[in-house]
């Protein structure tokens, strides 16, 4: 009988229907609040390679203040970016390429399930986490593997570690005498001049890393937040 009353009764009907819209709505919110999170504030990230050595290790886990490109394009006018060099970033190559709104709306419910581990928009591009060393209109060369940079409207050229607010310390890869500039990364690279919306993001490994070496500049929409915070492991703990 009380099957029947769930079944055919109109108060049945209406309760399922209003718990079914409840479900709805709280997923709906949630994903809301989850991309204004991940947009505006914070997100939690896993290194998962050693291309940050020795400053991060695979397993470290980070916490990533979000940056948006409203905010980096106002700070790029005001001469004023939020970007800093020397900043751990977390880069998104797939931002750089256009999709259509619903292929966008798409890709954040994948993401939102998946919980940033799978995009049907960057298949092929994960997210890196980088150090920037070029801030738009830097004049940029390497040698050595230490890169050289020459600010906008500056005379001479500093060492990345003179240019940068932060200390870290690069894996500086060893070959024998028979390496040279030709060979890739071979620690050398000619000079080149960023544009105005274009930054310059390395690896910490100098070695065979893909970075803007390969890539080239990267642009605002890349840039997805900058590493604030390392939580784990707890003997790490700290800025990093």
């Amino acid at each position: 009988m009380f099957d029947k009353w769930r079944r055919y009764s109109y108060a049945a009907q209406k309760h399922h229907r209003y718990r079914l819209l409840k479900i709805i709505l709280g997923f709906a919110a949630l994903y809301v609040v989850y991309n204004l999170l991940i947009t505006y504030g914070f997100s939690v990230w896993s290194v998962e390679n050693d291309t940050m050595q020795s400053g991060l290790r695979p397993g470290d886990r980070l916490i990533v203040a979000s940056y948006t490109f409203p905010t980096l394009v106002a700070g790029i006018q005001s001469k004023e970016s939020p970007v800093k060099r020397g900043d751990i970033v977390l880069v998104d190559i797939s931002r750089q390429e256009k999709h259509s709104l619903p292929m966008k709306i798409l890709d954040g419910l994948v993401r939102f399930f998946t919980i940033q581990r799978v995009s049907i928009l960057g298949k092929n591009s994960p997210v890196y986490i980088k150090r920037i060393i070029g801030l738009p209109n830097d004049t940029i060369t390497m040698s050595n593997y230490v890169f050289k940079v020459k600010g906008s409207g500056e005379s001479y050229s500093l060492t990345e570690f003179e240019m940068s607010k932060k200390i870290y310390t690069p894996e500086i890869p060893r070959f024998s005498a028979a390496w040279n500039e030709s060979i890739p990364f071979s620690g050398a690279m000619d000079t080149r001049t960023l544009g105005p919306n274009e930054y310059f993001v390395v690896s910490d490994d100098r070695s065979n890393t893909n970075d803007s070496r390969t890539w080239g500049p990267v642009t605002p929409e890349t840039l997805r937040g900058k590493a604030v915070f390392r939580f784990w492991p707890v003997t790490r703990i700290g800025i990093p």
